[in-house]
């Protein structure tokens, strides 16, 4: 029973961490846009946009100021009547203060303002978009980053088994020169030829791993992990779709023209009048009525009508401005589709010739791997010196190497396009 539970208990743990240690590209790209820092850039915009519309919607709230005043005037009011010419006896008008004061609470309440403030929480949420937009832009663009380590660890991985290959076939042979040395047929220098191949390929394979290890490390900061020279990279497919461009830089563009729109229709809001109510409440010297000279309170309210006529004089131009913008934001996505499409049509030919460098490195591997073979049955007859075969044997593993550098070529080119493309 012990026995079986220890064998499900590492069976588990050997399950986890080959589970852990495979990657593929798609998730790393997912990993690398998720984690990277500027994604927390979203949340600030979206905070910005929500205190931005609280402040515009609170412009229907009622609004209150307190005012003081006090003021001395050379002259006042005066009633040009004399009054010894009247019939009434000991009459006296009164006459005003020359210093006044007063201190009022006034409060308005905005009715309709002809749009403004609808106007003002649409442009604000366009820019939101804008805003928003611009850092898909920009973490797309970590895209490119994780493609180059990605396939630079796969051009080692490729390099570090063919190597494996090569190392075998040395062995191998080397057996065989041990084998013939034992008959007096080979030399001690035979084996040591060998020796110093195997030692270059220690060498080689010992800098790959530096190389690749160098790559993880790079890989990991993007995705937030943390990787060894164990973990495996799985090879991704080498398909792909050719169609229209959907790079965020477009959606970028159409956001940008959406939030030109959005200022043209304030354009029109802020030129109607504006209807609210007001009230004023105070208490001074002399009240609402003039001829009193004792300090007072008073109110007074109704209905205001402002109309500011002064926006009429830039209207066209403001209105010109937004189309002269528009014109440079077509103008800017033309010239990205243009160079967009140059990169489309390089990358291509790109694939179309790595397709026909594969087709061809087949035909040079099998041929090389018939002459190593010859090489080898000549070496066992003695016709062959060591260096000779050992030059046919790095002949072989660099026919080896070619077509595993273009075979991820050709996967690094077909994701060049996806991401060009926007895929």
């Amino acid at each position: 029973m012990k026995k079986n539970i220890l064998l499900i208990t590492l069976l588990l743990i050997c399950s986890t961490a080959y589970t852990q240690a495979i990657l593929t590209l798609d998730g790393c790209h997912q990993k690398a846009m998720d984690n990277y820092p500027l994604i927390k850039q979203y949340g600030l915009i979206s905070l910005t946009e929500q205190y931005s519309l609280e402040n515009i919607s609170k412009k229907y709230l009622p609004q209150f100021s307190l005012n003081g005043q006090a003021t001395y005037q050379s002259d006042v009011t005066k009633i040009p009547i004399d009054l010894s010419s009247l019939p009434i006896p000991n009459a006296e008008i009164p006459t005003m203060k020359k210093d006044q004061y007063k201190a009022t609470v006034d409060a308005t309440q905005l009715i309709w303002d002809g749009g403004t403030i609808n106007a003002l929480k649409q442009v604000t949420k366009a820019n939101t978009d804008v805003e928003k937009q611009k850092i898909e832009v920009g973490i797309y663009s970590i895209k490119e980053k994780v493609n180059q380590l990605y396939f630079g660890i796969l051009v080692i991985d490729e390099q570090l088994k063919i190597l494996d290959l090569t190392e075998a076939t040395m062995k191998a042979n080397k057996d065989i020169a041990r084998s013939m040395f034992n008959n007096g047929v080979a030399m001690q220098s035979d084996l040591d030829q060998i020796d110093v191949e195997l030692l270059n390929i220690g060498q080689n394979r010992t800098e790959q791993l530096s190389m690749r290890q160098a790559y993880l490390s790079m890989l990991g900061l993007f995705i937030h992990q943390e990787l060894d020279n164990k973990t495996i990279l799985q090879q991704p497919a080498g398909n792909i779709a050719y169609g229209n461009i959907t790079r965020p830089e477009l959606s970028l563009y159409q956001s940008q023209r959406l939030l030109l729109d959005k200022q043209e229709s304030s354009i029109t809001a802020k030129n109607l009048p504006q209807i609210g109510l007001f009230a004023q409440g105070g208490y001074g010297r002399p009240g609402l009525n003039m001829l009193d000279t004792k300090f007072k309170l008073f109110a007074i309210g109704g209905v205001k009508l402002s109309w500011n006529f002064g926006n009429l004089y830039t209207k066209s131009n403001e209105r010109k401005l937004i189309a002269n913008n528009k014109n440079s934001i077509d103008v800017q996505q033309d010239v990205f589709l243009f160079n967009t499409n140059v990169q489309l049509t390089q990358q291509q030919s790109e694939i179309q010739k790595t397709q026909k460098l594969l087709a061809k490195d087949n035909e040079i591997i099998q041929l090389r791997n018939r002459i190593r073979k010859t090489s080898e049955s000549k070496y066992k007859n003695g016709v062959y010196q060591t260096n000779e075969l050992i030059r046919d044997i790095n002949a072989e593993n660099q026919a080896m190497q070619a077509k595993a550098l273009h075979n991820i070529q050709y996967l690094i080119s077909i994701y060049n396009y996806k991401y060009i493309q926007g895929n």
